[in-house]
């Protein structure tokens, strides 16, 4: 015989409201909880008022367990005898391998024992230079004559305003902060030279990069085993660090501007 039993629409609302919750696990709670939390310590079920540790005085607590483990040292000792700097990060030396402080990160400053005097490599810069100049006069771009004092002064003169006429450079410097120069360009580039103006507040690195934007050059001065676009004096041959402001580097006189690079490329 079969049976058949209904039930009216109440007792269904009813027996699903008691499967929706759970109750809180503090045996003087058992409030029933539509959104319970689950404890990372003991894994039991509690409401809203016991969800914390020291609510439901949770005997396995596992917040000490999840903190990292700190190992190795804090800080790096600078290895120069005398000084007692420490760095948060490791500054190692390339050529000696030790560790040392921002101030004595340099192969100078900590008197490594790998550092080469540059002299030679100065002596072969100087020669590339004077190579430089020898052909800009054989091209017609220098010239000189037994001029009077008076005579080169006007002369000077004669030669900035033409220079002004045709130098390039970024428009929006003052006037007051412009300085000329005539930009020599390397040997196989379509144009001999270029007059070409920059800020005295500059940095030599800053102009060394306005001279490739402005003559299309490659500049490579951010890739290490790139050959790099660099100033020098002129008579002697000696760099100007990219960190210099030009204004510190004139000393009445214009300086070419050239790189260290094989004898066809010199800016």
């Amino acid at each position: 015989m079969l049976t058949i039993t209904i039930f009216s629409l109440e007792s269904f609302k009813i027996m699903a409201e008691l499967d929706v919750g759970q109750h809180c696990s503090v045996s003087t709670c058992k409030q029933l909880d539509f959104l319970p939390f689950t404890c990372s310590g003991c894994l039991q079920i509690f409401c809203l008022d016991h969800r914390s540790f020291d609510s439901h005085k949770c005997t396995q607590d596992k917040v000490c367990d999840d903190k990292p483990s700190v190992e190795g040292p804090t800080s790096y000792d600078c290895c120069l005898q005398d000084c007692s700097n420490k760095e948060l990060m490791p500054v190692k030396c390339p050529h000696c391998e030790k560790l040392f402080c921002l101030s004595h990160r340099h192969q100078q400053d900590h008197y490594c024992e790998k550092y080469e005097e540059p002299t030679q490599k100065m002596t072969k810069t100087a020669e590339h230079v004077k190579q430089i100049t020898e052909a800009k006069k054989e091209r017609g771009g220098i010239k000189k004559g037994g001029q009077g004092a008076k005579s080169k002064k006007t002369a000077a003169k004669v030669a900035l305003m033409k220079m002004k006429l045709h130098a390039l450079g970024d428009k929006g410097l003052p006037q007051s902060e412009r300085i000329y120069f005539e930009v020599l360009f390397p040997l196989e580039h379509p144009k001999k030279s270029q007059p070409m103006f920059f800020s005295k507040m500059w940095t030599i690195g800053r102009i060394v990069d306005k001279v490739a934007e402005l003559a299309d050059l490659p500049n490579n001065n951010n890739l290490a085993s790139a050959k790099k676009l660099r100033v020098f004096d002129a008579e002697s041959g000696h760099i100007l660090p990219l960190e210099d402001k030009l204004e510190t580097c004139l000393h009445g006189e214009c300086t070419a501007l050239m790189n260290g690079g094989d004898r066809k490329s010199v800016v």
